[in-house]
């Protein structure tokens, strides 16, 4: 398969789901198809080099057949070898640029990879706050909420250690005002019973 800088460009690697970063077996497989293409590449370079070298020799022997044939075939022999050489620049500057273009994208895979873990750090951090933050107003607020109901259970305490008191001196008052009346019936009726006795 003919690698393309569009296919380096356009790569996207599957996060790992246990531990940060990308699936290091995508990764690796996927600079081995850069490898492969290199090298590809690397050979195919080779190849028209020799055939550069190849024309130039033939052309440069059979350069005073043409220098008698006329100036025509000078000049052609002049500007074939141009379009060779741009091509052999071209690959050479191509296979640089896409190993350029392979490392930046991997640097920018792992800023990516970087950032992302920062990010999710501080918003375990901000989550962790929140809660925190939460649980401590849910417990100012059952505190509140006990000490009210505390407040309001010693009101009734003290309203029923009242309202005991206050009944135990009605009912003893009256309690002492029915044994003094029970006493007051007592002597009344002792009285005719004595002075019948005396008479």
């Amino acid at each position: 398969m003919a690698l393309t800088p569009e296919d380096v460009v356009n790569k996207r690697f599957q996060q790992t789901k246990f531990r940060e970063g990308y699936d290091q077996d995508e990764v690796d497989d996927f600079l081995d198809e850069i490898v492969v293409e290199l090298r590809r590449l690397t050979q195919e370079n080779d190849e028209l080099k020799a055939k550069v070298d190849a024309l130039n020799a033939r052309q440069s022997g059979s350069a005073p057949a043409a220098s008698s044939a006329g100036a025509a075939p000078a000049v052609a022999a002049v500007v074939a070898p141009t379009p060779v050489a741009a091509t052999e620049d071209v690959d050479t500057t191509s296979s640089n640029n896409l190993l350029q273009l392979a490392r930046r994208l991997h640097e920018e895979h792992v800023r990516e990879g970087v950032q992302k873990r920062d990010e999710l750090i501080a918003e375990g951090h901000e989550t962790a706050t929140r809660l925190v933050l939460e649980a401590e107003a849910s417990a100012r607020s059952q505190l509140k909420k006990f000490e009210a109901e505390r407040l309001d259970l010693l009101a009734n305490i003290a309203e029923l250690k009242s309202f005991e008191t206050e009944y135990r001196q009605k009912l003893h008052t009256y309690i002492s005002t029915e044994l003094a009346n029970l006493d007051a019936m007592s002597v009344v009726s002792a009285a005719p019973a004595s002075a019948a006795a005396q008479a």
